[in-house]
C-alpha cells in the first residue's frame, strides 16, 4: 500500500550560483497533492567552489570525475548540517537535483554533479537524484522538469514563471502541459553585477539607474533562439557562447546601462509568452529584482502573483522533492509534451544507505 504522507529534503543548486538551496516538505496525497514547507535554508558557497562550478565545464573528464566526487561530499556536509541545525527527525527522501555542469541535449549531453551513490551512503538515508539524464536518452532535452510540479501542486494558476538562472515557464495549451526556457537571466545580471564589486543587483538598483543602450537592445532581440517554437531548454554553454561575447562588444558602456538594457530585454521577451487574463506565479530570485518585476508588470498583459517569500525562494527545492516522490511512487515525472522525449516516464536514481 503507498503512503499518503512524505517527509522529504529537497536539494536544489542553480546556475546562478546562489548556492545550496534545502526545504523541508511534508507532501500529502488525498484527492489531490498538498505540501508543507516546514523548514527551509540556502548555504553559500565558498569562492573556491564557486569558481570551480564556474569552470568546471572546460575541464577534463578526469577532473570533472575528480570535482564530482568532491561535490558529492560537499553536498552530504551541507544536507547533514541541514537535518543537524533543524533537528529533523522522520525523513522518508532526500531528492537531490545537483549542479548541472554540461547541459546541451541536442547533443544527447547533460550532466550534474553530486548524484553519486555515495550520497546515500554518506547521510544513511534514500536518495533519489540524477532527474534529466533519463529524458535525455529518450530524446527530450532534459528540462523543464518543474512543470509536472506545477501541475498538481499549484492548480490554482495558468501558468507559472521562474525567475532564476534562466526564465522558464509552464502552461496547460490545448489539454496538454507545455513548458520551456525563455532567457538567461540570473545567470547574466549577476555577473554584470559582479562587475562592480557585488554578487547581485540588490532590488534591481544597478539596473534601475541605467539607460538603455538601443543597439545592445536590438541585438539581443534578434537572437535566434527566440525563434525557436518548444521543447526547447537553454545551458550555461549558450551564456557563456552566446550572451557573453555580445555583452563583451560593450564594454565601454557603464555597467548600469548594460544591465538597465539587459532587464528591459528579459522583461519583453518574458511578456511575449503570456497573454491577457492569464493569472502567473512568480517565483525565483529575480522575484525580488523589484526594477525587473516593475518592468515585467508594464509590460505583461497577465496579472502576475508574487507568494510568499519562502515559495518565492524554495519553490525549485520544493518541486524537486516532489519529483522524488513521484519517483519513487512510479509515478510520472517527466512530460513528453514538455521536454520533446518520446513518451511519459518517472526519471531519477533511486539510491538506498
Amino acid at each position: 500500500m503507498e503512503k499518503s504522507v512524505y517527509n522529504v529534503i529537497g536539494v536544489m543548486s542553480g546556475t546562478s550560483l546562489d548556492g545550496i538551496d534545502l526545504a523541508y516538505i511534508s507532501f500529502e496525497k488525498k484527492e489531490h497533492w498538498t505540501f508543507h514547507i516546514i523548514e527551509a535554508e540556502t548555504y553559500s558557497y565558498t569562492e573556491d567552489w564557486k569558481l570551480i562550478l564556474q569552470n568546471l565545464h572546460r575541464s577534463s573528464p578526469t577532473i570533472l570525475a575528480e570535482k564530482d566526487l568532491q561535490y558529492t561530499k560537499l553536498l552530504g556536509d551541507t544536507i547533514l548540517k541541514f537535518i543537524n541545525s533543524k533537528n529533523l527527525k522522520e525523513i522518508d527522501l532526500i531528492c537531490s537535483h545537483g549542479h548541472t555542469i554540461l547541459h546541451e541535449p541536442d547533443r544527447g549531453i547533460t550532466y550534474q554533479i553530486g548524484n553519486n551513490e555515495a550520497l546515500a551512503k554518506q547521510l544513511v538515508q534514500t536518495v533519489i537524484c540524477n532527474f534529466r539524464a533519463q529524458d535525455v536518452l529518450l530524446g527530450g532535452q532534459g528540462a523543464p522538469l518543474v512543470p509536472i510540479g506545477d501541475l498538481l501542486l499549484f492548480p490554482d494558476y495558468n501558468a507559472c514563471l521562474n525567475l532564476g538562472g534562466f526564465a522558464n515557464c509552464s502552461m496547460s495549451k490545448s489539454g496538454d502541459v507545455i513548458a520551456y526556457d525563455i532567457c538567461a537571466v540570473n545567470t547574466v545580471m549577476n555577473s554584470l553585477a559582479e562587475k562592480k564589486g557585488m554578487p547581485f543587483d540588490t532590488a534591481g538598483k544597478l539596473a534601475k539607474n541605467g539607460t538603455l543602450i538601443p543597439e545592445l537592445f536590438s541585438d539581443l532581440s534578434s537572437l535566434e533562439f527566440y525563434k525557436i517554437t518548444s521543447p526547447k531548454s537553454l545551458g550555461i554553454e549558450w551564456v557563456n557562447s552566446i550572451i557573453s561575447p555580445l555583452l563583451t562588444k560593450f564594454n565601454d558602456h557603464k555597467v548600469e546601462n548594460i544591465l538597465h538594457t539587459y532587464a528591459r530585454h528579459v522583461s519583453l521577451e518574458i511578456s511575449k509568452n503570456f497573454s491577457k487574463n492569464q493569472h502567473i506565479l512568480v517565483t525565483g530570485g529575480g522575484a525580488k529584482n523589484l526594477f525587473l518585476m516593475s518592468l515585467l508588470k508594464t509590460d505583461c498583459l497577465a496579472t502576475l502573483f508574487l507568494p510568499e517569500e519562502k515559495l518565492i525562494d524554495f519553490k525549485e527545492a520544493l518541486i524537486f522533492g516532489f519529483l522524488g516522490v513521484l519517483r519513487v511512487r512510479n509515478e510520472v515525472n517527466c512530460l513528453a509534451t514538455v521536454t520533446g522525449a518520446s513518451e511519459n516516464h518517472s526519471s531519477g536514481n533511486i539510491f538506498y544507505s
